[in-house]
């Protein structure tokens, strides 16, 4: 939690006083500045240095820019009423999907699961910041370089919706509902709405037998902003 919180703030600050500057320098910035922080106690090279996902969006006059990396998603709404375009960095899911077949198979919340979710842990921890694997916000300013990142002309977005991994999780890993309808449910009944769909549906598969999954309830995270 401190490493996220401070990395937040660092990154906030950076994207403000620097408005000309890319999200991914901003971000690089911010990834230096929170690791200097804690540089003379930790261990910075070892590889379960504490590390965020990150989804950053600024809004200019002519242009909205993003930047999202690890395994969070940005949803934008074009303005036309076509559907949503949803950004979502999954590199990690795609180096997971062979590694957690051994947790996938024992049920959530099992002595077996846990064990299996140590080993998965572990394993994928080799895959992180490197190439060919996937890349998180730890403590080498490097991966900021990795995000993906764009823009869209302002005139083109109504608005656009973040959420993390455990919210998204609606539509990518239950796909209790799509992208079209997931802001829309945001827009209509709030967040909180949305997290209770995925609160849901964890409770119906608790073992993880329908959905296999590392933690039966993820924390879940949603923002919403409209243009």
């Amino acid at each position: 939690m401190w490493h996220v919180s401070r990395l937040g703030v660092s990154l906030l600050a950076e994207i403000t006083k620097r408005p000309g500057e890319a999200l991914a320098e901003c971000l690089a910035a911010a990834i230096t500045q929170t690791a200097e922080l804690h540089g003379d106690t930790c261990d910075l090279a070892h590889p379960g240095t504490p590390s965020a996902t990150v989804i950053a969006t600024r809004i200019g006059e002519e242009e909205g820019e993003y930047l999202v990396l690890a395994d969070s998603t940005l949803v934008l709404e074009p303005a036309d009423g076509r559907a949503p375009v949803a950004i979502t960095d999954d590199r990690e899911t795609k180096v997971g999907a062979v590694l957690r077949q051994p947790m996938d198979a024992e049920a959530t919340g099992s002595q077996a699961h846990t064990d299996a979710l140590r080993a998965y842990a572990e394993a994928l921890r080799g895959h992180r910041n490197r190439p060919g694997g996937f890349w998180v916000a730890a403590a080498d300013s490097a991966a900021a370089h990795e995000a993906l990142t764009g823009t869209v002309p302002c005139a083109d977005l109504a608005g656009f919706t973040l959420l993390s991994d455990g919210a998204s999780r609606l539509v990518d890993r239950f796909a209790l509902a799509d992208w079209f309808q997931t802001p829309r449910l945001v827009c209509a009944q709030g967040p909180a709405e949305l997290i209770h769909q995925v609160r849901a549906g964890e409770r119906d598969d608790a073992a993880g037998k329908r959905w296999p999954r590392g933690k039966a309830h993820d924390d879940a995270a949603v923002a919403a902003v409209t243009l």
